[in-house]
């Protein structure tokens, strides 16, 4: 069943066309790498996909679980560690936390919290719960983005380059902690690094082949 439909996509800056005529259809339960080399159109078309970038033509459609069209999916984000201020004054519990509100002044119920405790726990930092996040280094950083982004028990989780800055203890961790997700989550993830990831996967798109 269809999760999210890109139908000929095309995105122009300032006369060049990062994506030009880009079909992709996101099965549910599917697990997708996007993988490139810098230039492909990685970023650009992750952007395009979350709507946080209009397309210059195409269009992007959510479908909920019923498969009707729909404005809105549970999604859960992991960005780029180089797209995060770390100067915000927040702890981590309470950057991972933030991953499961609508709102800042929204109380989380006894599920939510759960859930919070559940993540934390699964992404080993609960040794670092009281700490800034402008302190951690980029690997405690990266587990604590990964902990927020499934924070709110989404649908579908989008990952960004998530082996960046992990030390190689938490890389195969996250092997782990992916392989236990796959089965109940859609996962789409963009990487330049297939090494280890690529077992996971259902299906591997190759932006630097498009043409």
């Amino acid at each position: 069943m269809e999760m999210i439909r890109l139908e000929n996509i095309g995105v122009e800056f300032d006369g060049k066309w990062p994506l030009r005529d880009f079909n992709f259809t996101l099965q549910r339960g599917e697990f997708v790498i996007l993988n490139g080399p810098n230039g492909s159109g990685k970023t650009t078309l992750l952007r395009v996909l979350l709507r946080l970038l209009r397309p210059t033509l195409g269009c992007v459609t959510y479908f909920n679980a019923e498969g009707k069209a729909t404005k809105r999916l549970p999604i859960g984000y992991l960005p780029q560690k180089n797209n995060i201020d770390t100067r915000f004054p927040i702890t981590v519990r309470e950057a991972v936390e933030s991953g499961a509100r609508r709102g800042w002044l929204q109380r989380l119920d006894r599920e939510a919290r759960e859930n919070v405790d559940r993540v934390i726990q699964l992404c080993g930092i609960g040794d670092l719960l009281d700490r800034t996040v402008g302190t951690l280094s980029g690997g405690q950083l990266q587990r604590t983005l990964l902990a927020r982004a499934l924070a709110g028990a989404p649908e579908l989780l989008v990952l960004d380059e998530p082996l960046s800055y992990v030390d190689k203890t938490f890389e195969a961790r996250l092997y782990e902690i992916l392989g236990q997700l796959a089965p109940t989550h859609t996962i789409l993830l963009v990487s330049h690094e297939l090494t280890g990831l690529a077992p996971l996967a259902t299906r591997i798109i190759d932006l630097s082949r498009r043409d």
